[in-house]
């Protein structure tokens, strides 16, 4: 006989070699509800209070965020909220970014909810506050690509995600956008959010739009997600196209657009088959559009656009003339439902995108890339953070992770803004180092780096007005002299993390 009784002796010597219990037959009876109905009663799904009393959250511990909905977010100042109200203490605040909508978190920081924050930028009120001292601790702002790394090498350790998606099932798959008949958010990409989902300790997500299992295709898994919370509102996609995100009407910025497209064609790289990305000014943001009568008319087509995908890309990808979308953030509402309804537009976690150790990153296969800058100086490096009042007022973004990993980083950025030169003796604030940037475009003439001959002389033979930096600077002095030294204080309230991890600069406070 070899039944399974007559198995049991070795069944049982088995396990013991193996360290293993004796199968035993459950106590417990065989759940048999309709699944749909099980759902309803799904224990991921829980109020915001209860998913951060179960997190294990403690006073100290950090929390992150994502900015996906930038204007229009409301997850931050929700959460917040309630931690304050909960008693929390002394957190660390790890978001992707900051916007002008998180004003309220001055109270928090005054009342010692907050006490240390990282991120890739700051704007508004909130800025402006912190600027002038108001945080005992310095803001630690990081690239978005340098964000990704140090969250996988767990330089910047999250205890608990707090991560706004527009649907989401009550297990945890969520996403930027929705298909069901509810939907009331859509953000697109949640490319900042999937580093902290798939690394923070806990994983809370937030939806105003609770969706059936499964909620397929999604960004984030079930199986990274612990607690799930229906709330009114995660955010206004009315406003993700706002701030630096907007489609520019200034002739100025149309004209340094159009210089850059030129620069574009011109470069050496414009060929079949090419990869771009652009910036969040309104000047890098147009400069697509100038670049797309030129593919038509020598029959070039893009391997694909990266970075923040917009909805003329969203266009010239329909047309045939970019064949891919690589999407860390979607720049507009075009670009989100476009992320929803084609295959070929693909959603990457920002160390995907742009981290310097990650070998498969996006940006180490980008031609071109074009930025925006507050501020250049006549060593080339570049400023996107302090503005000329020595106020923080903007953001580090993927700004030298695609100036560095691109085979032509392209600057633009008007000679004057009113009456300050934004071309400078050196920069207030390091971001972008110099030796990542090839080409600087003004209205009065494109700079080209030293190290760059070929693409200076590529460029002249097509006729562009190539000029020295240096003569660029004394024309702003010229036209409205030297500006006076700005009132820094001694208090250091930033620091700038280069994407390798080492520190790059310093903020120090402005004096009013």
């Amino acid at each position: 006989m070899n039944s399974l009784k007559d198995r049991a002796t070795n069944i049982a010597q088995e396990a013991t070699k193996m360290g293993k219990n004796v199968y035993q037959s459950p106590s417990t009876v065989k759940e048999t509800t309709p699944k749909p109905e099980l759902q309803k009663n799904c224990p991921k799904v829980v109020t915001l209070e209860e998913a951060i009393r179960r997190s294990g959250l403690k006073d100290g511990m950090t929390i992150s965020f994502h900015h996906h909905f930038r204007g229009g977010d409301k997850v931050v100042n929700m959460v917040v909220d309630k931690l304050a109200e909960m008693g929390f203490k002394n957190l660390h605040l790890a978001a992707s970014s900051l916007q002008d909508v998180h004003e309220p978190l001055i109270e928090h920081i005054r009342n010692g909810v907050i006490s240390r924050i990282s991120t890739s930028g700051l704007r508004g009120k909130l800025a402006t506050a912190i600027s002038k001292g108001l945080m005992n601790e310095p803001v630690v702002f990081r690239s978005h690509g340098g964000r990704g790394s140090a969250i996988l090498n767990d330089d910047l350790h999250i205890d608990v995600a707090f991560l706004g998606a527009s649907s989401s099932d009550p297990l945890g798959n969520a996403c930027g956008y929705s298909r069901s008949e509810n939907a009331k958010s859509i953000c697109g990409s949640l490319g900042y959010a999937l580093p902290d989902a798939r690394h923070a300790d806990r994983v809370v997500i937030l939806t105003d739009d609770l969706v059936a299992y499964p909620n397929t295709p999604n960004a984030i898994s079930e199986s990274d997600v612990d607690f799930v919370v229906e709330v009114d509102s995660v955010g206004d996609s009315s406003k993700i196209a706002s701030g630096a995100i907007r489609d520019t009407k200034n002739p100025r910025d149309i004209l340094l657009a159009q210089l850059a497209a030129k620069v574009i064609i011109n470069s050496g790289y414009f060929k079949d088959g090419f990869s771009i990305q652009t910036g969040s000014g309104g000047a890098s943001l147009a400069a697509v559009k100038y670049i797309r009568e030129s593919m038509i008319r020598q029959g070039i087509k893009a391997g694909f656009a990266l970075g923040g995908i917009t909805a003329h890309m969203v266009k010239m990808h329909e047309e045939g003339l970019i064949e891919r979308l690589i999407d860390v953030q979607s720049f507009d509402k075009v670009a989100a439902e476009s992320l929803k309804n084609n295959p070929m537009h693909k959603e990457v976690a920002a160390n995907e995108y742009a981290a310097a150790d990650e070998p498969g990153s996006a940006t180490h296969y980008l031609d071109i890339v074009i930025l925006s800058a507050l501020e250049v100086d006549v060593n080339f490096n570049v400023n996107v953070l302090v503005g000329s009042d020595g106020i923080i007022r903007g953001a580090i973004g993927g700004h030298p992770d695609t100036a560095a990993d691109s085979a032509l980083s392209i600057i633009v950025c008007p000679l004057l803004r009113g009456r300050i030169p934004c071309v400078v003796d050196e920069v207030t604030t390091l971001i972008t180092p110099g030796s990542s940037v090839d080409v600087i475009v003004t209205e009065y003439g494109i700079a080209v780096n030293p190290k760059r001959p070929e693409i200076a002389e590529r460029l002249r033979q097509a006729g562009l007005n190539i000029v020295n930096i240096n003569d660029l600077k004394k024309r702003a002095e010229k036209i409205i002299g030297k500006a006076a030294p700005l009132p820094f204080g001694e208090k250091v309230v930033g620091v700038v993390m280069n994407r390798d991890g080492s520190v790059l600069d310093v903020i120090k406070n402005i004096r009013s």
